[in-house]
């Protein structure tokens, strides 16, 4: 498995026989570990199978740009949540809601809730267990008011609960880590780690404040889970193939 960050949400995770790319919606231009284009283009020349994601609407989150690269490269396949509209055909979409269950080629994939708009995603592939929450977290701001606040805590650890039911041991989760939510900002990070244990937490969401990564990944360090430190765009952060 290769780990590519791009930005935002955006990840290009390489198995043997696949590519997955996860809420696309731009790209920055540092040629830091890798050209995004460069890699694009290596990508539709490829026999290994696109699987493009997209966890919800939200103009973060997707890019309709994607729809047209099938056209370059016929065995790509898209995985798009409800909420998002499409106005013309596509081939190879397929469209999912939270409690979905597909089976696309070697692709298995269970679709969980969001605290937000959309879906998150749990994916099997190629002997590995991910998991992309989308818009899924903790979203404890500091003006919710009681009330507000325990709806939102209700139904983070509800999913979390979902997802933990699955059974499965993830090998790499992306979750968001927004400094947004000041001091709260831990706080669904770390319950996702503590519920769930993945082998690897990639923080996101979390634009262009990079050092909130890094002190979320010292703020985690009492936990078995590798916390990955993203350190700028089109960085390459895991590799074992």
């Amino acid at each position: 498995m290769k780990i590519r960050y791009i930005y935002h949400s955006c990840f290009l995770i390489e198995t043997n026989n696949s590519f997955l790319l996860f809420d696309y919606f731009k790209y920055k231009s540092d040629k830091t570990d890798f050209d995004f284009l460069k890699l694009l283009s290596d990508i539709f020349a490829s026999p290994k199978a696109l699987y493009i994601f997209s966890s919800h609407s939200h103009q973060d989150h997707f890019n309709y740009e994607v729809l047209t690269w099938i056209n370059k490269k016929p065995n790509t396949y898209y995985i798009l949540s409800s909420d998002i509209k499409i106005f013309n055909r596509i081939d190879n979409l397929y469209i999912v809601r939270q409690g979905d269950e597909i089976t696309l080629n070697e692709l298995k994939l269970n679709n969980f809730g969001s605290t937000d708009e959309g879906v998150s995603f749990m994916i099997n592939i190629d002997g590995l267990n991910l998991f992309h929450a989308g818009d899924l977290n903790w979203w404890k701001w500091a003006d919710d008011t009681p009330e507000e606040e325990r709806t939102m805590e209700d139904n983070f650890k509800s999913i979390v609960a979902d997802i933990a039911s699955h059974g499965v041991r993830i090998d790499a989760a992306f979750f968001p880590v927004d400094r947004r939510l000041e001091s709260n900002y831990l706080c669904g990070g770390k319950y996702f780690i503590e519920q769930l244990k993945p082998k690897l937490f990639i923080p996101m969401h979390f634009w262009d404040d990079y050092e909130t990564i890094s002190n979320f990944k010292e703020a985690m360090a009492q936990y078995s889970t590798n916390v990955i430190e993203i350190k700028h765009p089109n960085e390459t952060l895991y590799a074992n193939i």
